[in-house]
């Protein structure tokens, strides 16, 4: 960290900063996440920011009998890394019947937090060589990761009326679909005969496209109501 940067080599800092926060957003961005572009651009540039403050503060000499009592700027590394944890909490969501969603982008809000540190105490090098490992793990290892895993979780309701199929033939006919199920939610109106169920499932069909499993139990006699998310 150099002990008196001038205005170019902050500025140089600072649009390092800009310019990896900004492509690291854009994959959050694209994936229509709570925290976008803006939000990491405005995390690494606060930690840029706050740690550019910090070497500006830096004592250059030591401290004489008569001085004030200086602060340790060095402790605001730890005091951003420790804010940074609450934002990065709110980006987690879980659903009530589904899984945790929003880990990703809390990482990735933890990451560029540290991106932003090492780009506002001049080590480049070392932020530049974050962003390209930041950018690796968020774009390319992306397919590699879809590649490995080809099943994806969907969730199929079912609304039944009283000569609806039994949960045997149900199972039956996901099973024969290739699915594999999850969790199960089974609700029973024993005055009407109505029947509600829905299954947590790991299925291969693909994102924008309703599977043929989907066209089968519509076709049953009874099925009043089928809702598929994916």
């Amino acid at each position: 960290m150099p002990l008196n940067p001038d205005w170019t080599d902050l500025g140089l800092r600072l649009a390092c900063c800009f310019f990896a926060c900004a492509v690291l957003g854009l994959d959050r961005e694209w994936q229509e996440r709570a925290a976008g572009m803006r939000t990491t651009i405005l995390v690494g540039l606060a930690a840029c920011f706050a740690t550019m403050s910090g070497n500006l503060l830096l004592a250059t000499a030591g401290k004489e009998a008569g001085d004030f009592a200086q602060i340790d700027v060095m402790r605001l590394p730890l005091g951003i890394l420790t804010g940074m944890g609450f934002i990065g909490a709110g980006a987690i969501i879980r659903r009530q019947d589904g899984p945790v969603h929003g880990v990703t982008t809390a990482a990735t809000l933890w990451f560029v937090t540290v991106m932003g540190l090492c780009f506002g105490t001049g080590q480049l090098v070392l932020g530049g060589l974050a962003f390209g490992l930041g950018l690796l793990t968020l774009w390319a290892l992306k397919y590699v990761e879809a590649h490995l895993h080809k099943r994806k979780e969907a969730t199929i309701s079912l609304a039944l009326g009283r000569d609806g199929p039994t949960e045997e033939i149900l199972r039956a006919t996901l099973k024969e679909s290739d699915v594999h199920i999850r969790r199960m939610f089974v609700r029973h109106e024993p005055i009407s005969g109505r029947r509600e169920y829905r299954f947590s499932i790991w299925s291969k069909a693909s994102p924008g496209t309703p599977p043929p499993l989907v066209a089968k139990l519509r076709g049953m006699p009874g099925v009043e109501q089928l809702d598929w998310e994916m």
